[in-house]
């Protein structure tokens, strides 16, 4: 029988997938009672745009496999800022260049960052 994830723990279920292809930077931010669309950003950076979609791809085929699928999906062919949406967990993956251009962190600076080394 499938277990089902919470929330937190589908955020953290992202950041050590995305850490396992070799994703730095990673930060999952709590936007519980800031917005109503997601629960928690996780955010990474990628190398390049090939690393991008290798993360991005990495987590697709793990989850999946796990019976959770992204309910939308935005920049995989550019690579640039890939966005996963798994409605309860929003997956950001970067390249340097884009998050130091875009800086998602910084506008939801005033939320709490969580802890990803809980498995």
């Amino acid at each position: 029988m499938r277990r089902i994830l919470t929330p937190l723990e589908l955020a953290r279920r992202l950041a050590h997938l995305a850490e396992e292809k070799a994703a730095t930077d990673i930060l999952v931010l709590d936007l519980r009672g800031v917005g109503g669309f997601t629960d928690f950003f996780v955010i990474c950076t990628g190398a390049n745009e090939r690393r991008t979609r290798s993360i991005a791809e990495h987590l697709r085929e793990q989850l999946k496999a796990e019976e959770t699928v992204p309910r939308g999906a935005a920049g995989e062919r550019d690579g640039a800022w890939i966005l996963l949406d798994y409605l309860d967990a929003v997956l950001h993956v970067f390249t340097p260049a884009a998050r130091e251009f875009y800086r998602l962190e910084e506008l939801w600076g005033d939320v709490p960052e969580i802890e990803v080394a809980a498995r």
